[in-house]
């Protein structure tokens, strides 16, 4: 029966028992593969509840049976060939040239693995581009958009995928590792007219409200990056700043909150500056205005119309 099949095959494709033989071990050699990783697999599904794990373990499986599946392969078909490196030695040259984007994003995919500059889970920004990293490849890694024309740091839904040698090459901006929070800012404008210390005090409650229940410890957040990099020490409490501004004076509330809850934080300050102003009428929001000044009525004694001659004396 195998004679027969082999003199059909040799008939009918011009394939040598030889090559039919490779044909076969190479065929049983993937069958054997898919088998030993959905056995894996399927141990690590029923073993393993969280979602980012199980990611891992997909990722993990398919890479060493894919390497394990050219090896073997390589070691049926090129048994003409010193070895493996001889057959790599020959085709380095070309490959090189011909394939020099795939082999940079596959350098970039081992510095990913190596350095570990982003992983599955991580809020990034690479060039133009910021998202969360849901996917991990062997030439590029795929982005959740987040801003663009959506407000706040929140997503827009579309997937970006981005080749993985753009990180030697396009600064690489990380939300999520090293700390838990980022700083975010809330601008007030207050009217000249408004008792702007007054003003000040009530953000500064409200920002130590928000500070002791939102970010944590702030020692405990940057305990992980400052060791591993030289940083210098900042205030780690929230603050507000006092600037001057052409409508009003500019209250700079500073305040500490996770990264993707950005836009939340601001909506619940906004909420308790707005009751805070509500309940104070020496304090108002400003806003760009037209003031008509007199001077002869405004202006200061001996100044402007009231200083000319036949003009009446202020009382």
């Amino acid at each position: 029966m195998i004679q027969t099949l082999t003199a059909w095959a040799s008939e009918t494709f011009g394939l040598s028992p030889e090559t039919q033989l490779r044909l076969l071990a190479t065929a049983a050699i993937i069958a054997l593969l898919i088998g030993l990783r959905w056995v894996v697999l399927s141990a690590v599904h029923r073993r393993v509840t969280d979602l980012h794990l199980r990611y891992r373990w997909h990722k993990g499986a398919t890479y060493v049976v894919v390497v394990l599946g050219l090896v073997l392969a390589a070691r049926v078909w090129l048994v003409e060939f010193a070895g493996l490196a001889t057959y790599l030695g020959l085709l380095s040259a070309g490959l090189a040239i011909a394939l020099k984007d795939p082999l940079a994003n596959l350098a970039g995919w081992l510095f990913i693995l190596w350095r570990r500059p982003l992983e599955v889970g991580d809020r990034v920004q690479l060039g133009p581009h910021s998202g969360d990293v849901v996917d991990v490849r062997l030439f590029q890694f795929t982005l959740l958009e987040i801003g663009n024309w959506v407000a706040a740091d929140q997503t827009t839904g579309r997937l970006i995928h981005i080749p993985n040698a753009l990180v030697f090459t396009a600064p690489l901006a990380n939300y999520t590792r090293g700390f838990r929070f980022i700083w975010t800012e809330l601008p007030i404008l207050v009217t000249f007219e408004s008792d702007w210390e007054k003003a000040k005090s009530l953000l500064e409650e409200i920002s130590e409200r928000h500070g002791r229940s939102g970010a944590g410890d702030p020692g405990l957040a940057a305990g992980t990056a400052a060791v591993r990099y030289a940083l210098p020490k900042s205030p780690t409490t929230p603050a507000v700043y006092v600037s001057v501004e052409a409508s009003g004076v500019l209250l700079t509330l500073r305040i500490r909150c996770a990264p993707r809850e950005r836009r939340k934080t601001t909506d619940l300050l906004w909420q308790e500056v707005l009751r805070a102003f509500a309940q104070c009428p020496d304090v108002d929001f400003a806003y760009p205005t037209t003031r008509l000044y007199a001077n002869d009525r405004e202006g200061k004694p001996g100044k402007g119309a009231a200083a000319r001659p036949g003009s009446p004396s202020p009382s």
